[in-house]
């Protein structure tokens, strides 16, 4: 109810994500309610640990004004990876939001290890604390923003399909997990003298490392280069093969500049009996529609197929039958004879699956031209190795 007040009354257009200026609204929305609601966290966590000397309460606080740094960095993304493309980024500055990302998840790290430090030292130099009912309702309290800032992140980061906004959420729902935590140290200092209070600061600061550290991974793969979704690749492979005149596709290539801003290139095949000027205007035709329709940059190659040709259907079944025996091999495409006479070359691409050593890949180079030459002696056989991308 809230977060979907929120969203309507300060994202206008709210409903159209992919548009860049709606996203940087959303992360500019994400960034300030995470702002106000652990500032307001830390003031009273910070008075209230140091009401009742609670370490364990004190790293709590801390920590929520780490996540203010965090959801300030968060904003300053948003309004960076939204600005234009220029010269030197003719792709635009989207991997922004992933930068900042990385830089959240650094800051959660460094907030973890310094609150490891101080829970040792007051494990080793323990101090007494006292139970205290407004402090406990205070974390009590806490848990349940914690846990509506978890909610409404998360929302908003489904929404813009956002990995910076994931973080947050994330680094929230730890923050309800080491509150609860501290909480619980509290109440024990009911009923013991046992420092529970610095070892609950070590969970909380484990919880708070484990964060940052799952964060770092979350936000570099994309900076490093991941797979593009399945739904995209999927999406983008229908909508060019649905077209009339394409007999198939391959060597779907996607770059991501930022959230929702890829940059494609796919291969596909046309009869080779088409008109050359008719397979230009399909292309064009194509690249243009689909790259309305899905909000990315596509390129498209053309790979004519002679497939009415006897003697290309029966090396098509040949070849089939023939890769077909490795499990390593996916598919195979691009096939074509030429030369003639003793000089004739049979030429193919194949798909292996990630991760085939480079040994593997020749040995099944030189396994497949063997079984070719077995039926066809006067061929030789150039093979290329493709993997998904």
């Amino acid at each position: 109810m809230v977060t979907a007040f929120l969203i309507r009354a300060f994202v206008p257009n709210y409903q159209a994500t992919t548009n860049s200026e709606v996203r940087k609204k959303y992360g500019i929305l994400g960034g300030v309610v995470g702002i106000l609601v652990n500032l307001l966290l830390f003031s009273v966590k910070l008075l209230a640990g140091l009401s009742i000397n609670s370490i364990a309460m004190l790293a709590d606080a801390f920590n929520n004004l780490s996540d203010v740094a965090s959801s300030v960095i968060t904003i300053f993304g948003f309004i960076l990876a939204g600005k234009p493309a220029d010269q030197e980024h003719p792709f635009g500055h989207g991997r922004l939001e992933y930068v900042a990302g990385l830089i959240v998840s650094f800051l959660v790290i460094l907030i973890g290890y310094e609150f490891f430090k101080s829970s040792l030292e007051r494990i080793f130099s323990p101090s007494p604390i006292q139970f205290n009912t407004l402090a406990f309702t205070i974390i009590l309290l806490a848990i349940l923003a914690k846990g509506w800032l978890a909610y409404f992140n998360r929302h908003l980061a489904k929404a813009i399909n956002s990995h910076a906004l994931s973080a947050t959420s994330f680094d929230s729902i730890s923050d309800v997990i080491s509150s609860s935590c501290v909480a619980l140290s509290l109440l024990a200092t009911r009923w013991t003298a046992f420092p529970f209070d610095g070892y609950i600061g070590l969970v909380v600061a484990g919880i708070i490392l484990y964060a940052g550290i799952s964060l770092t991974k979350e936000t570099i793969s994309p900076l490093l280069g991941e797979s593009a979704p399945a739904e995209l690749v999927a999406e983008i492979v229908a909508k060019v093969s649905s077209y009339q005149g394409i007999i198939n596709t391959h060597d779907l290539v996607i770059h991501n500049y930022g959230p929702g801003q890829y940059m494609c290139s796919i291969h596909a095949e046309v009869p080779a009996t088409m008109e050359i000027m008719a397979i230009h205007e399909l292309i064009d035709q194509i690249e243009r529609e689909v790259a309305r329709d899905l909000n990315l940059v596509l390129t498209i190659h053309m790979d004519p197929v002679n497939e009415d040709s006897e003697e290309y259907q029966k090396n098509h079944q040949e070849i089939t039958h023939i890769v077909n025996q490795f499990t390593e091999i996916i598919s195979f495409h691009d096939l074509r004879i030429i030369g003639q006479g003793e000089k004739e070359n049979i030429i193919f691409d194949i798909v292996v699956k990630p991760g085939l050593a480079p040994t593997r890949e020749q040995e099944l180079i030189e396994e497949i031209t063997k079984c070719v030459q077995e039926i066809h002696p006067q061929y030789g056989c150039i093979i290329d190795v493709d993997r998904q991308y």
